[in-house]
């Protein structure tokens, strides 16, 4: 198994790395805190805005079972990519839209699939892409969340999740 990992922030954690959890050849998700001014920040400080920090997903998966293409693919369909710091009902620095990368090998795939977001809209597109700078693992309680409570709070709609179980099956 050859493993690679790719950071998205696409609103509140909780539904991202749930969504990502879906799809066949991810092997682990984190949730966390991204490309921030502070030293383990905790959820309190995030939130006031004044750390810079991202709610980010940490995605590893096994490269011969799916590619960072299709992982994209997932993520820029369940987010609103024209938003600015703000995805359903959150609001925020903390809820920004990003795609952040540790291999520079992945920029062609990142731009590339960018690029053909871009022609589906008449809007300005914000989601950040940018290499990780820092990752710090959100607190225990955030870890698989919707896991722990399936009704929990999500702003992405729920037909995202049967469309990502679907494919795992494919």
């Amino acid at each position: 198994m050859r493993v690679s990992e790719i950071y998205l922030a696409g609103g509140c954690f909780w539904g991202v790395e749930h969504l990502m959890k879906q799809l066949r050849g991810v092997v682990d998700t984190t949730v966390g805190y991204a490309n921030g001014t502070t030293e383990t920040p905790t959820y309190e400080q995030v939130c006031t805005d004044a750390t810079g920090f991202a709610e980010t997903v940490r995605v590893i998966y096994d490269t011969g079972r799916i590619g960072l293409d299709a992982i994209l693919g997932m993520f820029l369909v369940a987010i609103d990519p024209t938003s600015l710091n703000k995805q359903g009902e959150d609001e925020g620095t903390q809820y920004r839209t990003g795609i952040y990368y540790t291999n520079d090998a992945d920029l062609d795939i990142i731009n590339s699939k960018m690029e053909e977001l871009a022609l589906r809209y008449n809007k300005p597109i914000t989601v950040e892409v940018k290499p990780l700078e820092n990752f710090y693992p959100a607190e225990d309680y955030h870890q698989d969340y919707l896991d722990k409570n399936p009704h929990g709070y999500c702003h992405l709609p729920l037909e995202i999740f049967e469309i990502a179980r679907r494919y795992k099956k494919e």
